[in-house]
Parts: structure tokens; sequence; C-alpha cells
């Protein structure tokens, strides 16, 4: 009960800020085409068309791990087309302590290339892509420099199916160390406008037990506000490094 309060608490709260009431209201007014991928770490091996400009709008996260809550909102990711086989990626989270203290986290900016057009692309067989960029410093005390992540991602479909495999890595933003990371998205459709979803993924870095977790979720699309797409995922630790319990909910818009 507590914990149900805290949440609610937390909602109420940021749903009288102005910015994000305004940020919320463009994204419904905004005619646009929906690519949603929201709620997933991992990531889909294609890109937004030339010109086009894709809001992922994570507007409430939370984690509990060791007895404790913490809240990431807003957590916003932009994705700018420069052709159609390369796009730009930028985002960042705030995050916000038990204690009340709100900080900057995990901003980064990257670079998206389609290299093989596939089933994404209207084309057959596998799609594949690579994402690469800088990890910038963070807020946090002990991420104060600047790293580098890459990766690959495979994209295909079988039967009523469509998976997405990440494999990368890259040196971190505390102290320079080596990890490895991974990904696999698995999507059914239910219905045309109703997806559900499972991911599984992790992060390995140097000297420290990795960091593995599974989600499970749904993306849905609106037929009543057309673009808009509404998704929400519950994520358990499978690791002992990782957060016990998480939850996410959010939207995707493209214009």
């Amino acid at each position: 009960m507590a914990c149900s309060a805290g949440i609610s608490e937390q909602l109420e709260h940021f749903s009288r800020r102005p910015a994000y009431l305004l940020l919320t209201a463009v994204l419904f007014a905004l005619p646009g085409k929906a690519f949603a991928y929201r709620p997933f770490v991992s990531t889909d091996a294609d890109v937004v068309d030339a010109g086009e400009i894709e809001i992922e709008f994570g507007y409430f996260n939370w984690e509990r791990a060791d007895s404790e809550n913490s809240y990431v909102t807003p957590q916003l990711v932009f994705n700018y087309g420069l052709s159609n086989s390369l796009e730009l990626v930028g985002e960042f989270d705030v995050e916000h302590s038990p204690g009340g203290k709100s900080q900057l986290v995990d901003p980064s900016l990257f670079l998206k290339k389609v290299f093989k057009p596939g089933v994404l692309q209207g084309s057959q067989g596998v799609s594949f892509a690579v994402e690469a960029g800088l990890l910038l410093p963070s807020a946090i005390d002990e991420e104060d420099q600047s790293g580098f992540e890459a990766f690959g991602i495979f994209s295909g479909s079988a039967s009523n199916f469509t998976w997405h495999l990440n494999l990368g890595g890259g040196v971190d933003r505390a102290n320079h160390d080596a990890f490895a990371l991974w990904g696999v998205i698995v999507e059914h459709s239910v219905t045309s406008s109703l997806k559900l979803v499972a991911e599984f993924n992790g992060e390995s870095l140097r000297s420290e037990a990795a960091e593995n977790s599974g989600l499970l979720g749904m993306v849905w699309e609106s037929s009543a506000i057309p673009g808009l797409t509404l998704d929400l995922g519950i994520r358990h630790g499978s690791s002992r490094a990782a957060p016990d319990w998480g939850a996410t909910m959010g939207l995707s818009y493209s214009f």
C-alpha cells in the first residue's frame, strides 16, 4: 500500500507540471505515424524516414531495488531521419531518488544506419543495422566522463512473430571499463492495433556481475487518434545486480 501511494503521489506531482502537459498536448495535436520502440531497452533494425522526427516519451518509469524505489520521468528519445537509411538518436532520463533529489542521467547521442534492408523495409530476409555513438557525462558523480557504445541489430519474422536481436558493447562513463550488452525482443500481433511483447536483455561490465532482466508488456495503436501508440511493461531482474522490479508507461509519435 505504501508503494502504491508513493507512485500515485509521483504521478500527481508530475501531471501538474506545465512542461509535461505542454509536451503531451503537442504530441496529441500533431498528425503523424507511430513507430513505437518503447517500452524496450533494445531496439529494431529500422530508422525513421528522411526529414522525419520521432519522439519516444516515457512519462512514468519505476524501479525497485534493495527495498528502495526510484522514478525516472521524463525518459525521452528523439530520432531524426538524416536519410532513408540513417538517423540521429538523442536520449536522456531525469531520475528522482527517494530523498527527493532529481538529476539528469544516461544522456547519449548516436547514429543508426541500416546496412541491409529486410522485412522492416518491405524487402525479403533479415534487416541489419548498426547504432553507435557517445555516452555523454551524467549528473551522477562517478559517471562524469564520456563513454562509447556500439551494437549490431538484426530484425526478422517467423510465423506471426517479429524478433529483434541486439549485440554489442563499449566503454562506460565511470572508469572507461569495457562492457558487453545484448537484447532480444519478441512481438506478437493479437489484433491490428494490439501487440503483446517480451524482451530479455542484459549488460555485463568487466569485473562486475551481469545485470540481466526480462520484460512483458503490450503496445497499442489508437484508432481514435491516428499515429498515437501507447505502451506499458513490467520488468523483473533475473540477476542479483539488476533491479528487482520495474514498470514503465509511455507513448511514441513521429511527424
